[in-house]
């Protein structure tokens, strides 16, 4: 009994240290960044360790910021790779300080861990051949539909008016970048996704004009950074660095290099502009859920 009581408040000291980001990144010198492989120009890898993308250099910024603020003269960044499957609790065990991928901030992951002001509002579509003459979710009956481990978006195209009475099978990619290898290589009649990641993968394809994005839009989503829960000040300070990028404009620059400009590796273009729903998260700073973006 005594070992269990150890035990439990041991387990409770580590997740109260772990629950002072600020107090652990500056006592360490050091913050771990979780970013993502494959997640269109939000955040991927550039091969030997190294990771861009839009949500990867918010993040680069805030950690400035929060580097700034705790007066530390150097701030050692350290990034680890997370999956859809793996990045809550990553964030929850404190192996990740800051998570800069592509996540929904939804009300059940608000359970377990909290997200920043939303710098990015997804809509779900499908990604087909473009010689398919799929161009609509009805077209899916009897087709196999590609999507990624851990995520949510064929629950969203099964929800979907237009799929009522549509049958299809779904087949899963470990990453992003599987799931739409699913697709190009003809596993899979289509890729259900976020929009950005669709339109990222291929714009890095072999040949982008073989692919396009269709159907009707599955979900409109608020993809935001994510950190622990329960820990308001560091929260505090990360909101404080987005909101000031957002105010004063910068974020529009930010966006418009990863997504209108050729980016790296490749010097591809992803050419996705801003939408509305995004320009105006930008414009009124929040961290709402996915819940209080469905029409009711």
């Amino acid at each position: 009994m005594r070992k269990t009581l150890l035990a439990a408040a041991a387990l409770l000291a580590f997740g109260a240290a772990q629950a002072d980001t600020l107090a652990k990144i500056k006592e360490s010198g050091a913050a771990t960044m979780g970013v993502r492989e494959s997640s269109g120009a939000l955040s991927y890898t550039l091969g030997d360790g190294k990771y861009a993308g839009f949500h990867v250099e918010l993040c680069q910024r805030v950690l400035a910021d929060v580097q700034k603020s705790l007066g530390l003269a150097k701030l050692d960044i350290k990034y680890q790779a997370v999956t859809s499957q793996n990045r809550i609790p990553l964030v929850q065990n404190g192996t990740v300080d800051i998570e800069c991928g592509s996540t929904t901030n939804n009300e059940a992951r608000q359970r377990d861990v909290a997200f920043a002001v939303t710098t990015y509002v997804e809509e779900v579509r499908m990604a087909v051949k473009a010689n398919s003459g799929i161009t609509s979710i009805n077209q899916l009956n009897g087709k196999k539909v590609a999507t990624t481990t851990g995520t949510t978006s064929v629950q969203h195209l099964r929800r979907h008016e237009r799929a009522q009475g549509v049958s299809f099978e779904e087949v899963f990619g470990k990453d992003h970048a599987d799931s739409f290898l699913l697709l190009e290589s003809g596993r899979a009649d289509a890729f259900v996704m976020d929009g950005q990641i669709l339109a990222g993968n291929i714009a890095r394809s072999k040949n982008p004009a073989d692919f396009a994005i269709a159907g009707e839009v599955l979900s409109v989503e608020p993809i935001a950074i994510m950190i622990r829960k329960d820990d308001p000040k560091f929260k505090q300070a990360v909101d404080a660095s987005l909101t000031a990028m957002m105010k004063s404009g910068e974020i529009a620059k930010i966006y418009d290099k990863w997504f209108m400009q050729p980016i790296p590796p490749t010097n591809t273009r992803v050419g996705l502009p801003a939408s509305e729903a995004t320009k105006a998260a930008w414009a009124s700073p929040n961290d709402r859920p996915l819940e209080a973006y469905v029409k009711k």
